[in-house]
């Protein structure tokens, strides 16, 4: 099968259904919520790819509408209505989710975090997927992993950051676990959906932002209101994307469509990577041509990061003892999976 050609027709489908072929005599049917809008390259465009995925491989038997953020819900606020049933599915991270339950984060990215393969490594064979299943039952939702991507930016600022007394005072939309980092900082900060960030930027409701990275945070357009754009993403080395399926669909779906549906999510995590890691240095390009500086932080500033990120999860684990379960089941494995990564990989 050509999944390049999927893809293709997810980034130009015009209908809000999402697949080839007719789906009019489809035997089941599903609402998938999308929580960015498909104007976003590979985040937006995701949950498009995932439905054509579904709707072939099934002959179009099983029919997945995508609805793009407010349709059905707003763009982040997809857990209860996946829960409840009143939408069968919803496609994003599940950093979006720390509302109902903090320790959910860990399952989007971890600050000063592996790069993906190690990720998905600890996910699919560490304990990880385990855990995030189990946690999610809980409100009757299927999770899958669907999706990984490479490193984000970790801010656009209107000026130039040179020490940590220069982020004292910023409000700063930002994502997940970086946002208490950002915190100790005295950073205000707030979490806002993909589609309000630039309003909110440029009239000046926050000072800065992180969103993703830089092929998505060109498109919105921050290049021209914030000008200094810092690297590395020290809070988001890497991010995975989720599938949530109401539990009650889920078990209504023959085997054959439980495993259409996750081969999808397979393949749709392959994608993302890919397209992820081949786009990102032309759009970083083009940011430089229309006036952006990119900056990389010094080894002071990721230090101070770092300490601080290591107060927060010290914090994290004390409050919550899903975190703790889960940071150990995370550490464990990273530790193991150290005399690979030192002796595997060029350093």
């Amino acid at each position: 099968m050509n999944f390049k050609k999927l893809i293709g027709a997810g980034l130009i489908a015009a209908a809000t259904l999402t697949g080839l072929g007719d789906t009019a005599d489809a035997k089941t049917r599903m609402k998938l919520h999308s929580a960015w809008g498909q104007n976003l390259p590979i985040l937006g465009t995701g949950a498009h790819g995932l439905a054509d995925k579904i709707n072939t491989m099934s002959g179009n038997e099983l029919a997945v509408k995508v609805f793009e953020p407010g349709a059905l819900v707003g763009g982040t606020k997809y857990y209860d209505a996946v829960s409840q049933g009143s939408i069968d599915a919803g496609f994003g991270v599940s950093g979006y989710h720390v509302g109902k339950n903090p320790a959910y984060a860990f399952f989007s990215s971890v600050p000063f975090g592996p790069g993906a393969g190690e990720f998905l490594a600890w996910m699919r064979y560490g304990g990880g997927l385990e855990i995030a299943e189990e946690m999610f039952a809980r409100d009757n939702i299927k999770y899958l992993v669907c999706g990984v991507i490479p490193p984000e930016t970790s801010g656009w600022f209107k000026k130039p950051i040179n020490s940590v007394e220069d982020l004292k005072g910023l409000k700063m939309r930002f994502f997940g676990l970086g946002a208490k980092v950002m915190e100790k900082f005295g950073v205000s900060t707030q979490l806002l959906a993909g589609g309000d960030i630039y309003p909110a930027l440029e009239l000046g409701t926050i000072d800065a932002t992180e969103f993703s990275m830089p092929v998505v945070d060109k498109n919105i357009g921050f290049y021209q209101v914030a000008k200094h754009n810092y690297f590395p993403g020290w809070h988001q080395q890497t991010t995975l994307l989720e599938l949530l399926v109401n539990m009650d669909k889920w078990k209504k779906l023959s085997k054959a469509e439980q495993a259409i549906i996750t081969t999808s999510c397979e393949a749709q995590t392959a994608n993302t990577f890919a397209e992820g890691e081949a786009t990102q240095f032309s759009a970083m390009l083009e940011s430089q041509e229309k006036g952006v500086t990119i900056h990389r932080w010094s080894d002071e500033m990721i230090g101070h990061f770092e300490k601080a990120w290591k107060e927060v999860i010290a914090e994290e684990i004390a409050d919550s003892e899903d975190s703790k379960r889960i940071w150990k089941s995370y550490s464990d494995f990273r530790e193991n999976y150290k005399v690979w990564r030192k002796n595997g990989y060029l350093q």
